[in-house]
């Protein structure tokens, strides 16, 4: 996700800053002396061209978006659960550089404060970020990550408190290296989790009354659970149907959005069900309750 991210800001200062023509003007490196080496050598056409530095110098999670929803799904009478993705800033600092040196009619620092100002723009001006408007009227590169395509990322530009460690930074980079200006630019990014088998849903329960040192009042109770399924998909909104054993209705419920239903209240004994749905013949299946397989699943056709 994060090299999507990183060709993403490179399209963005690539489609919106003049005088930034070629991708090899935008490097993800840090500023340090091998970038100032690079930079040295580059250019485009046969002439010396400035460049942007885009670093991603620290990545942090964002509690603000922590969330502990849950997807479920099921399939052939299994479930598991996604949990909803977590977010995690990105912190980049973005500089602006010349290859140009000084000379009494050479300031290369104005340019550099002259692209800088145009990081700035680009930034604010995509706002909200959005990856499809960034690489529109092109389409998304293959394999972009659909969870992100479509979604505005939240971003902050030149928050107020500043990059914490700018002078640990910049020392970090090397001894000859002075302090320029730079965009602190942050954005958050979703982090799919893994997906969890809970294992086998629960199809049958069963709930035993009494009352204490009085085995002959024991009450028994089951409650069964099936899924209504077409080629192996769940049906929404079937009728269901619970009969006795001479079709006597007991109860009727419709499947949920993954083809569940459920019946409660039952004894022990032999039951019948009636299923309807649109687009698919009338089901009429006969089941024992509790079922010695455990399955009140039915098959439409």
């Amino acid at each position: 996700m994060l090299d999507y991210l990183d060709n993403l800001l490179r399209h963005l200062f690539l489609s919106r800053i003049d005088e930034i023509t070629d991708e090899a003007q935008v490097r993800f490196q840090p500023p340090d002396d091998d970038w100032k080496n690079y930079l040295s050598t580059l250019s485009v056409g046969g002439q010396p061209v400035n460049a942007i530095n885009v670093h991603l110098a620290d990545v942090r999670e964002n509690r603000v978006y922590r969330s502990n929803d849950r997807t479920r799904d099921l399939q052939q009478g299994v479930i598991s659960e996604t949990p909803a993705p977590r977010r995690v800033d990105c912190h980049y600092l973005i500089t602006a550089w010349s290859p140009a040196k000084v000379t009494p009619s050479i300031e290369p620092t104005v340019d550099e404060h002259a692209l800088i100002y145009k990081v700035i723009g680009a930034l604010m001006n995509a706002e909200p970020l959005v990856p499809r408007n960034v690489y529109s009227p092109n389409p998304l590169p293959a394999n972009f990550p659909a969870l992100i395509a479509d979604t505005e990322l939240p971003t902050q530009i030149l928050p107020v408190e500043g990059f914490a460690k700018l002078a640990e930074f910049w020392n970090d980079m090397g001894n000859v290296h002075s302090w320029r200006p730079m965009v602190y630019f942050i954005v958050t990014l979703p982090v799919v989790l893994a997906t969890q088998v809970t294992g086998p849903m629960v199809t049958t329960r069963i709930t035993e009354y009494r009352q204490s040192g009085k085995p002959g009042t024991i009450e028994t109770w089951i409650q069964i659970g099936g899924t209504v399924l077409a080629a192996g998909q769940p049906v929404t909104n079937a009728w269901v149907q619970i009969q006795d054993a001479l079709f006597h209705p007991l109860g009727t419920v419709t499947t949920s959005t993954d083809g569940r239903f459920t019946f409660g209240g039952l004894v022990a004994g032999t039951y019948n069900l009636r299923v309807r749905a649109q687009g698919f013949n009338e089901a009429h299946p006969g089941i024992q309750v509790p079922s010695p397989t455990g399955s009140y699943d039915i098959q439409l056709t």
